[in-house]
């Protein structure tokens, strides 16, 4: 799923992404508005991951998500 697809289904996904990473705000995803780079940096900063982590983990759950729509 790429980026712009993403922030497309941000609606649809900020719940699960609420679930996935429970110490991200509800402020913070709105201010994120499904901006990956954003989310990524949000991330960085509650998890304390390295950059290259945060975007790992990131891209694992797209892929998850990817892989569910696509079954359906």
């Amino acid at each position: 799923m790429n980026q712009d697809i993403f922030e497309g289904k941000w609606k649809e996904m900020k719940g699960q992404v609420k679930e996935w990473w429970g110490k991200i705000t509800d402020d913070e995803l709105e201010q994120a508005n499904g901006n990956a780079e954003q989310i990524v940096g949000l991330l960085q900063q509650k998890y304390g991951y390295t950059r290259e982590a945060a975007e790992e983990e990131f891209n694992r759950r797209i892929k998850e998500v990817k892989g569910v729509v696509e079954k359906v």
